[in-house]
């Protein structure tokens, strides 16, 4: 019985690992993806793109150093990691009309580590 469970327990374990993301991979993510239009840390602003410290639970279009998109300050989006991810993996589905100009990340699991990443970010 225990052998035909290991698979079984195995495959949870590796799911619920990918399903938390891997931090330094989603900087990496960021680095190559994100960084040129965002910024994070102490110093982060507004530049080409909203900075995302604490994005996690921020309303969309809310900081004041950034001039958002009429689309995105009227979005009534919350920032949940569940929203985050539809979000990256396809910005105009989510939010139409926001002025980001990025097409989305495509893979499940650069966008699981990318959260893991950014739910570090104070």
């Amino acid at each position: 019985m225990f052998f035909r469970l290991l698979p079984v327990v195995v495959g949870l374990l590796a799911a619920n690992a990918h399903a938390a993301g891997n931090i330094e991979t989603g900087r990496a993510v960021f680095d190559k993806k994100c960084a040129s239009c965002h910024k994070i840390g102490p110093a982060a602003r507004g530049t080409f793109g909203p900075h995302l410290n604490a994005i996690v639970g921020r309303q969309a279009g809310a900081t004041t150093d950034y001039r958002y998109s009429e689309a995105m300050k009227t979005s009534k989006v919350v920032w949940t990691p569940e929203t985050l991810r539809a979000f990256i993996h396809a910005p105009n589905k989510v939010v139409p009309g926001n002025k980001m100009r990025f097409w989305g990340i495509g893979d499940e699991g650069e966008i699981t580590d990318l959260l893991a990443f950014l739910q570090t970010v104070r």
